[in-house]
């Protein structure tokens, strides 16, 4: 049985296209292998899980500015020899050169859960699969695209809501817990709801109620620092004490700092009119650090002896960018 080796984002959105990604790909014969990773890891992930596959698939991994060269020169090389598809919707900047010989589907437009069904159904995945994309689009807070309000009125836009709920809190309540992610993948791939795996639905509940002890303790834990506002070490999703941060706060842009070791692992969210994706990719050539996404929602890594630094950066190119 030929392989392949399906890599994706651990979120909602990830783990929609992950899905869609298996079911189709074992109704064609394949093993799928799930390899859950990030732009940071995608890089060490492709050399350590790709010896022995004939197909590569890439969804909803943003190109990391400081090892994206020698990615884009990597799946140029493995390309030779193998398929691969990379699906993702994070911003690209100009300069950025995609490799050839890969299927390339790019587009800021939506979720890459709906690039993924959309690719997919014209190779002939049932339609049925596209609530599973729906899923993953609201996950994103994609759901206002044309092809997400068309195909919500072939549901039930209420049941469709319920499950998207059940899965984004029961993910946000497993993090790093990828034998149960893979688990939810293959519920997924089933085309089951997400309601009717009950270890899902008991985190998702437990979930509730963690986030609503991190929006009080976000609440009284702010850190002002000029036009940002940030918490260190949260009880909780950082992504969204990211963003309670910044609403708390008042801020142009909140952030949420996870430590591990010597290194700050950050999550940031930001106000309209600010393109976090364009500074954290300017703030990684300048100071070496890893960080982009999308405009108003990112991530960075750095270590921590850099934070003030990165502070005072952050500040003035957010500065910069309003006036």
């Amino acid at each position: 049985m030929s392989k392949l080796v399906a890599f994706t984002h651990g979120d909602s959105d990830g783990v929609a296209s992950g899905a869609l990604i298996k079911a189709f790909y074992e109704k064609q014969g394949y093993e799928v292998q799930i390899v859950f990773t990030h732009p940071v890891g995608l890089l060490s992930d492709l050399k350590e899980f790709v010896r022995d596959c004939v197909n590569i698939t890439i969804t909803d991994i943003a190109l990391n500015e400081i090892h994206k060269n020698e990615i884009l020169s990597l799946l140029e090389e493995l390309a030779k020899s193998r398929e691969i598809i990379y699906i993702d919707h994070h911003p690209l900047l100009d300069q950025d050169i995609l490799p050839r010989g890969i299927t390339w589907i790019h587009d800021t437009c939506c979720s890459t859960s709906e690039l993924t069904y959309k690719y997919l159904s014209k190779m002939g995945l049932d339609e049925d699969y596209s609530r599973v994309a729906l899923y993953g689009a609201i996950g994103d807070y994609l759901d206002e695209t044309p092809w997400v309000k068309y195909t919500l009125n072939n549901w039930d836009k209420r049941s469709i809501y319920l499950e998207a709920g059940v899965l984004i809190q029961g993910l946000e309540g497993s993090r790093r817990d990828y034998d149960f992610k893979r688990r939810v993948i293959d519920h997924l791939a089933a085309n089951s709801l997400p309601s009717t795996m009950r270890e899902l639905v008991d985190r998702s509940l437990r979930q509730a109620i963690e986030d609503e002890n991190l929006r009080i303790w976000v609440k009284q834990n702010i850190i002002k620092y000029g036009g940002i506002a940030y918490v260190h070490n949260p009880p909780g999703s950082v992504s969204k004490a990211a963003n309670y941060a910044r609403i708390y706060g008042d801020a142009k842009v909140g952030i949420a700092i996870e430590e591990r070791k010597e290194q700050y692992i950050m999550s940031l969210r930001a106000r309209q009119g600010i393109d976090l994706n364009k500074i954290l990719r300017t703030l990684s050539r300048k100071l070496g650090v890893s960080g982009g996404g999308h405009p108003a929602a990112a991530g960075a890594r750095i270590v921590k002896d850099q934070f003030k630094v990165f502070l005072d950066e952050l500040n003035q190119e957010i500065l910069r960018s309003l006036y």
